[in-house]
C-alpha cells in the first residue's frame, strides 16, 4: 500500500465536462500543486453522498484559504456516473475522476473486492499530495468513516 513520502503512481483517470470525455494523466494532475485526494467505494451510496462529497463541497473555500490548489474525488464508477453524483451534490469546484477499472486504486494498494455487491471498488481514504509526493494518508477501518472525513483533513492543515 502507497504510504507517506511516496510519489503516486502514474495513471489515466477520467472526467467528463462540459468540453465532453476528458482522459488525465495524473503525473499533470498533481505536478506542482497542492492536492487533497480521497476516494468513496461508490457515488450515490448513502455515506458517500451524506457525508463525505458533502464535507469538501462545504469546506471548500477553508481548503483553499490553506494552500490547497485542488480537490479530486475518485471512485471505481465511470465518469457519466461521477459527473452526475457532483452535478446532484453541487460539487463544481471539485474535481470529480473515474477510475473505472479500478487500475488507480489496485497501483495505490486500496482497491477491495466486494464481491456481488458492486465488484472492485476503492477503499474509503483521503490524502494531502504535495507534488505528486503523498504528505498525508488517512485510510479509514473498514465501514468507519472518521480519518477521511474533511474536518479531520482540515485539522491535518
Amino acid at each position: 500500500m502507497i504510504k507517506k513520502g511516496d510519489q503516486l503512481p502514474s495513471a489515466n483517470l477520467q472526467r467528463l465536462s462540459a468540453e465532453g470525455m476528458q482522459n488525465l494523466n495524473n503525473d499533470d494532475l498533481f505536478k506542482g500543486k497542492k492536492v487533497i485526494l480521497f476516494a468513496v467505494p461508490g457515488a450515490f451510496t448513502p455515506t458517500c453522498s451524506e457525508a463525505h462529497l458533502p464535507g469538501y463541497v462545504v469546506n471548500f473555500d477553508t481548503f483553499k484559504e490553506k494552500g490547497v490548489d485542488d480537490i479530486v474525488c475518485l471512485a471505481v464508477n465511470d465518469a457519466f456516473v461521477m459527473k452526475a453524483w457532483g452535478d446532484s451534490q453541487n460539487a463544481e469546484n471539485l474535481l470529480m475522476l473515474a477510475d473505472g477499472d479500478g487500475s488507480f486504486s489496485k497501483a495505490l494498494g486500496l482497491s477491495m473486492e466486494t464481491g456481488g455487491f458492486g465488484g472492485l471498488r476503492s477503499q474509503r481514504y483521503s490524502m494531502l499530495v504535495d507534488n505528486g509526493i503523498v504528505t498525508q494518508l488517512n485510510v479509514e477501518e473498514a465501514k468507519s468513516f472518521e480519518v477521511s472525513k474533511a474536518e479531520y483533513m482540515l485539522d491535518l492543515l
